[in-house]
């Protein structure tokens, strides 16, 4: 996993996710798009590269941005900024941190909420009523909130998260998703309500690298 949008800003891979931070901008203009989570159908499928290269791009812009690491399963975002992954998200749930323990990255105008320590229930946790008022006091410290969270047919984190925000991103990886994997997890997300903004493509052949619909 690398941030190619800080390492190689000028490739095809990084305006492609400029291109991904247009389209998201443009469908926000009918539907507004405050808080997003981006989630995979299925494990490594880079959700997380995806999410991360996404909100760099949308701080270059000018945007506050605020990245949320809510895989408490796999948690590795602090791993993509090099910070620590405690205190986090999960240290603020259950009391041991008074403030939001928001860290500053290295990109300005984004910063990051860290998983914190790995919980024993983590959809508990991401369903409860203190998440509520997480997501609406970040909401009031940022233009746009993302959400990175587990895959959506191997837990029911990201269903549980989708509910409480403005919609769902979901990232395919080219020759590596399986089309019945995809229809699963758009069916699950539309079964719970929840609204799906698109999908992105990830190591697309040629020069998309990433693309959305």
């Amino acid at each position: 996993m690398n941030l190619i949008t800080l390492t190689d800003p000028r490739s095809p891979v990084s305006e492609a996710y400029r291109t991904l931070r247009t389209n998201l901008s443009f469908y926000s203009l009918d539907h507004p798009i405050h808080t997003l989570v981006v989630t995979s159908p299925s494990p490594n499928e880079e959700k997380s590269t995806a999410v991360a290269n996404l909100a760099v791009t949308l701080a270059q812009s000018g945007k506050r941005t605020i990245l949320v690491d809510c895989d408490l399963r796999r948690p590795s975002l602090h791993t993509l900024f090099d910070l620590e992954a405690e205190p986090g998200l999960t240290n603020y749930i259950l009391g041991e941190s008074e403030e939001l323990p928001l860290q500053e990255t290295a990109v300005e105008n984004l910063w990051l909420l860290s998983s914190g320590q790995k919980p024993p229930n983590p959809a508990d946790m991401l369903g409860s009523q203190k998440l509520d008022q997480i997501i609406s006091t970040l909401v009031d410290k940022a233009d746009i909130v993302l959400f990175d969270a587990p895959p959506v047919i191997a837990v029911t984190d990201a269903a549980v998260l989708g509910a409480k925000v403005d919609g769902v991103l979901l990232v395919l990886t080219s020759g590596r998703t399986r089309r019945d994997h995809a229809e699963r997890a758009k069916e699950t997300l539309e079964k719970a309500k929840i609204r799906i903004v698109g999908a992105a493509l990830t190591n697309a052949p040629k020069d998309s690298a990433v693309g959305s619909y």
